[in-house]
């Protein structure tokens, strides 16, 4: 039995002692993928789907407001049959609106993966290499922790915004307002 504990003791002492050789780092990996040039391409690429599925559900209500229009105006003087028929071509309408409402944001949702995929993975690539040259055990998330001592992790996004490409001067916030700026160039 006093051989396991020296055993054991002996071990926490060498993971302890190993312990403090450790260097850590942290990198706001959100601000790094939102911020890259490439970022950029994608959110353009998914508005314009977006516009386009906007466009195409537009123009399928307005059929849809025409031909209620219709049956709200002349259902009056319709037989039983052709007002059966209006209103279930008006209950498919709107079934084909409330799928397409569905798949539309299926698909925006499938294609905006598609594009982040490989600039997460550039990201990923650019922070590993960060971590490999600088001789770092582990890089934490900045967004995954409360408190960083900053005298004993490093923080590297920094370096890994220039690594990828980020303008020096490029924030959340300068990229909040270039998206607000083009909603509202979008609106007039």
């Amino acid at each position: 039995m006093k051989k396991i504990i020296l055993i054991a003791a002996a071990a926490i002492l060498t993971l302890s002692a190993s312990a403090q050789d450790l260097k850590f780092a942290h990198v706001n990996f959100n601000e790094l993928v939102m911020l890259m040039p490439e970022s950029d391409q994608a959110r353009a690429t998914i508005d314009a789907t977006q516009k386009e599925a906007e466009e195409t559900f537009q123009g399928m209500y307005e059929e849809f407001q025409s031909k209620l229009q219709q049956y709200q105006q002349k259902s009056d003087t319709w037989t039983a049959a052709i007002k059966q028929s209006k209103e279930k071509e008006l209950t498919d309408i709107q079934n084909r609106l409330q799928e397409f409402q569905s798949s539309v944001q299926q698909e925006l949702s499938a294609k905006q993966n598609e594009l982040m995929a490989p600039i997460q993975e550039k990201a990923m690539k650019a922070v590993e290499k960060l971590a490999k040259d600088g001789g770092y055990a582990f890089v934490f998330d900045a967004s995954q922790f409360i408190f960083a001592n900053d005298a004993v992790v490093v923080d590297l996004t920094k370096e890994a915004r220039k690594a990828l490409g980020i303008p020096e001067g490029r924030t959340l916030e300068t990229l909040q307002a270039e998206l607000q700026a083009a909603q509202s160039n979008k609106q007039q």
